[in-house]
């Protein structure tokens, strides 16, 4: 609380005018400061505040800037979509922003919680398909040479841990067989041990926390979902590429796939960017990253930056996670229709149907986390959706 009314304080002090001259989401945050940096502690207002302000405080966490591109793919609006019971939809999910794209065209844009289509709201673990999608890129440019290399070839701080057996496609896949724990609601998880611990002097502060875990099972045998893996991979595409992962999705997806706004990612303790989370963009350019999937992974000047068969691997159910007819593949969640999705907590999520080519991008600040009646009314909401066109509306 002490930092909060130290900058509030500076303010004030400065005069008024220092004040009401920053944008809107700083104000905002400084007047909802929260005072740790645990997302999983905030309050609903401070999460109101902060999913569209997490780069605006260094203090809380530092960021690197992605540049649009000089010439955005153009969304022109289609046939307008009328989706009943809407706003009570947005209401229950606390949705910042909507944009439902088919075809190409823009059939329902919608904004909630005060956010518009100019701002940037946080990703969470929506980061992890694109993190998954710079693993191609890296394949393509022979970065990295084979998905059955092993992930201590690219992180040598993870020889002789229990990640010294596993290979880049077990990661991928999220089954290491290395122990985590990903309850958001235990303070004790290690989603929740990993912001606080310290890293080993000369190590990445991913790869200092992940190598002192234990194996559970065999690698390549058991599916557990665990966000310190795909820290882990965005460390190796790092060191593949020798570029940092802000730099990197700039080249190969931001413009060549044609984003209209400048986005940021944040850096974790020692300075690389987190690549299980934390993306800020605007809601449009998460369907435009849609857009760029659907299209194969190749760029507006129709260049392939992920081999051709990339996505069809990594949207496709490579391990069973014990749900009917859903799956998991390359840091997408699957389902047995040929649909997929990107999806982070607190509602966060990019849904994509290749038949219908149809991409639903959302932005929410849900009550919890992932608990609670709003995942499942989501999931109603996309089959809504879909019915709707088929329907020919």
């Amino acid at each position: 609380m002490r930092k909060r009314w130290v900058l509030l304080g500076a303010l004030v002090l400065a005069g008024g005018a220092g004040f009401a001259s920053l944008d809107k989401e700083t104000r905002g945050i400084l007047l909802a400061l929260p005072t740790n940096a645990d997302v999983l502690s905030w309050r609903e207002g401070q999460r109101d505040a902060a999913f569209r302000a997490m780069d605006r405080l260094p203090f809380l966490a530092k960021a690197n800037t992605i540049a649009p591109a000089a010439k955005p793919l153009p969304l022109p609006a289609g046939k307008p979509l009328t989706v009943p019971g809407l706003d009570e939809y947005m209401a229950s999910q606390r949705t910042a922003g909507l944009v439902i794209v088919q075809d190409g065209k823009v059939r329902l844009e919608r904004y909630g919680l005060d956010f518009d289509a100019k701002g940037r709201w946080t990703s969470f673990s929506v980061a992890k398909s694109f993190t998954s999608t710079l693993v191609g890129a890296a394949l393509q440019d022979g970065a990295i040479r084979s998905l059955d290399d092993k992930v201590s070839q690219y992180i040598p701080g993870l020889k002789g841990s229990a990640y010294d057996d596993v290979s880049v496609r077990q990661l991928l896949t999220m089954s290491s067989g290395v122990r985590w724990n990903e309850d958001y609601e235990d303070p004790k998880s290690d989603v929740a041990e990993f912001n606080r611990a310290q890293p080993e002097d000369g190590l990445d502060a991913t790869v200092s926390y992940m190598r002192k875990l234990p194996r559970a099972y065999p690698p390549g045998e058991v599916w557990h979902y665990n966000t310190g893996e795909t820290n882990l991979i965005g460390v190796l595409v790092s060191s593949a590429t020798g570029k940092s992962l802000s730099a990197y999705l700039q080249e190969k997806v931001w413009q060549p796939a044609g984003m209209e706004a400048e986005a940021t990612w944040l850096l974790g303790k020692t300075g690389l960017e987190i690549g299980g989370c934390c993306l800020q963009a605007a809601t449009r350019d998460y369907a435009r990253f849609g857009l760029f999937v659907l299209n194969g992974g190749k760029g507006r000047d129709g260049r392939q930056i992920v081999p051709s068969d990339w996505f069809a691997q990594a949207t496709t159910k490579q391990r069973d996670i014990g749900r009917a007819e859903r799956g998991y593949g390359f840091q997408w969640w699957t389902n047995d229709d040929g649909t997929f999705a990107a999806q982070g907590i607190f509602g966060q999520g990019i849904f994509i149907d290749p038949k219908r080519k149809l991409v639903i991008a959302s932005n929410s600040d849900w009550p919890r986390a992932s608990a609670g009646p709003q995942p499942e009314a989501r999931e109603v909401f996309y089959r809504k959706v879909q019915a709707l066109i088929d329907a020919g509306n």
